[in-house]
């Protein structure tokens, strides 16, 4: 009996993107448990930000551990809105998810070192490193939703155009949530430098969620 090969198919690579980011989650979860349990509670609650926005660096294990969770599923949910609101002609593929997750995580960068140079230049590195812990914070949230919203995706609701747009409101609500708190917290800081607040929505929040729905032809 002659063995057969078999070619890996979406659902298998997909199936590993899913579980390895559920091991960060899980590590996480178990090296830091006391401070996940108050993260859970992050839109409900202020506690999460109160306990760790003063006495942490941004970069830490657990920040570390919760980003590539969320930039998995972020770059999956994004991967499977391209496989179902594709333009005609674009091939979907381990290597478009690849392709994927590098820009995001490059543009992810490109905002983090944008904020934290704009502190330098402004004189509020303090301020603005309580921002960015903020929406980090919220975007690691978000990816718990994205999460559940590819597992349905991926092993229940395959194609399903409405959980898609379900993910996508539920993790806009959690993104409106942060940018809520944060401004009413730094409202003078936000008052004072009004015009390079809106031109730093317009560029780096609002432009590129347009390019993609644009891309996908919703």
């Amino acid at each position: 009996m002659e063995p057969v090969l078999r070619q890996i198919g979406q659902a298998d690579w997909m199936t590993v993107i899913i579980f390895t980011s559920a091991l960060f989650l899980v590590l996480a979860k178990a090296l830091f448990y006391t401070r996940f349990m108050n993260f859970i509670i992050l839109p409900f609650n202020s506690k999460y930000v109160f306990l760790y926005n003063k006495k942490d660096k941004l970069l830490n294990w657990f920040n570390l551990f919760l980003g590539i969770f969320a930039l998995l599923n972020f770059s999956l949910f994004i991967y499977i809105g391209i496989d179902l609101y594709r333009p005609e002609g674009m091939i979907t593929s381990l290597l478009l998810y690849g392709i994927i997750m590098i820009f995001l995580f490059l543009f992810l960068l490109a905002k983090i070192l944008t904020q934290l140079s704009s502190g330098a230049i402004f004189n509020s590195q303090a301020v603005i490193t309580e921002i960015l812990f903020k929406k980090i914070s919220y975007f690691n949230y978000s990816g718990l939703v994205i999460f559940l919203m590819n597992l349905l995706l991926a092993f229940v609701f395959m194609g399903s155009k409405q959980i898609y747009f379900l993910g996508a409101v539920l993790a806009g609500i959690i993104f409106f949530i942060g940018w809520a708190t944060i401004i009413k917290t730094h409202l003078k800081f936000v008052t004072s430098y009004f015009f390079y607040f809106i031109l730093y929505l317009c560029a780096l929040e609002i432009a590129p969620l347009i390019i993609i729905l644009n891309t996908l032809n919703v």
